[in-house]
């Protein structure tokens, strides 16, 4: 595994030991921002399921300015620290050794929003709707995020949750990638338009 774009642009990344994290291919990487990006200017990312952290350091090194990691695994939280210091990106990061559901509660607290959420659980223990929807009850995304959702081709997931709206959807043999993207709160743009229609009306 590398880098492939960016400030940081062939630097290797140490796998997890074992066969307990599935580590995103490059690929895939490769795809995904292709269909996202694939550069950024600044905004915040949330890689959830880190694993290697590979999707969180692509984003830094392709111009985001500051992720959050979190990974539960002893083994994979040290190869996340292990990747971000091979390519000295420990002062953009923020690094989180709980679960899933424990690190967005946690995050909501602090009200901050992400421009980009990279959401790759074990297949087994995936809720991908329900974290998206909750996401949103909590205000973590800012307008105009994608989501990029890595899960299991068995899986379908709806065409919209929420005010996240399905972009595209693609296959790598058993691995499905799905892309989000956020258009913020539908029921204020409700309103403005509402509001818009009674003066043109008066």
């Amino acid at each position: 595994m590398r880098v492939i774009a960016g400030e940081h642009k062939g630097r290797r990344l140490a796998a997890v030991p074992g066969k307990g994290t599935r580590p995103t291919t490059d690929k895939v990487k490769e795809s995904i921002f292709n269909m996202i990006g694939p550069y950024f200017d600044g905004g915040w990312a949330l890689d959830l399921y880190a694993g290697t952290g590979g999707l969180g350091i692509e984003a830094l090194s392709r111009g985001i300015e500051r992720a959050v990691f979190v990974e539960r695994d002893a083994k994979a939280f040290a190869v996340v620290k292990q990747n971000l210091a091979t390519c000295r990106l420990e002062g953009q990061a923020e690094l989180y050794r709980i679960d899933a559901d424990r690190a967005i509660r946690t995050l909501a607290t602090r009200k901050q929003a992400f421009d980009l959420v990279f959401l790759d659980p074990p297949y087994a223990h995936q809720k991908i709707a329900e974290e998206i929807r909750l996401f949103q009850e909590l205000g973590l995304l800012a307008d105009g995020a994608w989501i990029v959702a890595e899960h299991d081709i068995g899986v379908e997931l709806p065409e919209e949750i929420g005010a996240c709206v399905l972009d595209r959807a693609s296959t790598y043999g058993e691995t499905a990638v799905t892309l989000y993207y956020y258009e913020g709160d539908r029921s204020e743009t409700d309103d403005l338009v509402e509001e818009a229609t009674k003066f043109e009306e008066g």
